[in-house]
């Protein structure tokens, strides 16, 4: 394919390790005319000094708000509060579709500057489902953080690892307690990932999905040491802790991963938090006695950042050389300007559609 300019933008987030496209395949959209453009960033996994022998051209950080109109700026997190106004196309998880906090400011700004946001988490193929995400991880490390946390072996601040390194510390050691674990949306990616990790730890999920949680047994819920929540809802259900049942006295969960993090939106099937969990500190509690441990980190696979951003990059590759040409990146557009249509944006102010 030719004509299409990629714009790789450093990340904010002080924390984000990853990248959707790592240099192999910034090599492989080069050789297929693709023009590559990589900011520099001293966080990123892969140094840039990679993607630059890969074929890609580089930029300072953040220079992507001078780009060229017809730039298609690439990234994974949120933007920076300025430019007031966006003008390019932008590729990331924008959280902006689920009535989240800030999210109509952030669809103001694209509607003002004639910008477009194209959502990862709605790049789906016909039948809805994505096509390039890092739930597998996710679900994987929300696990292992929980393990770490319920065994008193996590340690704060956090910092990104290898698999190996982490898989080492989940293998059950001598004096390690045995415990009960339950994942709810277990046939997911997420849920998928979550369940290898407990039985690397040396422990057998209870998986729970759409049976069993259409019709929840709470008291079964909270007979389980551990919960990892991966349910990704896209319709109001009702929730699966409530306040009260924190206080219910024959409580035995302990320990709480919310992979999906769904905090302030009206799909959350946790509402029993307001705020997420960092990894300068991990774990809030949100009962004293018995305790009870939160773990709500919004940025999981940031800490396996090499084998997530492989993952993702292989998967988001083929989308990326049929980018304008096939259904999915049409399918995103429609969605954002739904978004914008519901919160009253005028038609017809997004010039580089």
């Amino acid at each position: 394919m030719t004509d299409l300019h990629l714009w790789l933008r450093h990340e904010v987030r002080s924390t984000e390790r990853r990248t959707p496209i790592v240099p192999s395949d910034a090599r492989r959209l080069v050789e297929n005319g693709v023009t590559l453009t990589v900011e520099e960033s001293p966080q990123r996994i892969f140094p840039v000094e990679e993607y630059e022998a890969a074929g890609c051209r580089v930029a300072l950080a953040d220079s992507w708000v001078s780009a060229p109109a017809d730039a298609v700026i690439l990234g994974l997190k949120e933007l920076p509060d300025e430019p007031a106004e966006l003008t390019h196309r932008h590729i990331y998880f924008g959280h902006a579709y689920k009535q989240q906090p800030g999210a109509e400011d952030l669809l103001r700004r694209f509607a003002a500057g004639g910008g477009a946001l194209l959502d990862l988490e709605y790049l789906v193929d016909d039948s809805g489902r994505r096509l390039a995400a890092f739930g597998f991880w996710a679900g994987y490390l929300g696990a292992a953080l929980a393990v770490l946390q319920h065994r008193g072996k996590l340690v704060a601040p956090l910092t990104p690892t290898s698999k190996e390194e982490l898989d080492e510390l989940l293998r059950p050691a001598a004096g390690d307690e045995e415990f009960t674990a339950l994942v709810t949306g277990a046939l997911g990616r997420s849920g998928r990932g979550a369940r290898l990790a407990f039985l690397t730890a040396g422990v057998e999920a209870t998986p729970w999905d759409l049976a069993e949680t259409r019709d929840l047994d709470r008291a079964a819920l909270l007979a389980h040491d551990v919960l990892v929540n991966a349910v990704l809802a896209t319709t109001p259900v009702p929730p699966f802790l409530r306040e009260e049942d924190l206080d219910d006295p024959a409580r035995r969960l302990r320990t709480l991963c919310d992979v999906t993090v769904d905090v302030g939106s009206p799909l959350n099937v946790l509402p029993i938090y307001d705020r997420t969990t960092e990894w300068t500190d991990p774990v809030r509690r949100l009962r004293k006695e018995p305790r009870l441990d939160l773990i709500a980190i919004d940025n999981l696979p940031s800490l396996l950042p090499r084998e997530s951003s492989t993952d993702f990059s292989s998967a988001l590759l083929p989308q990326l050389l049929e980018f304008e040409t096939g259904g999915p990146w049409g399918r995103c557009l429609d969605r954002f300007h739904q978004a914008c249509r519901e919160l009253g944006f005028p038609e017809g102010q997004f010039p580089n559609d």
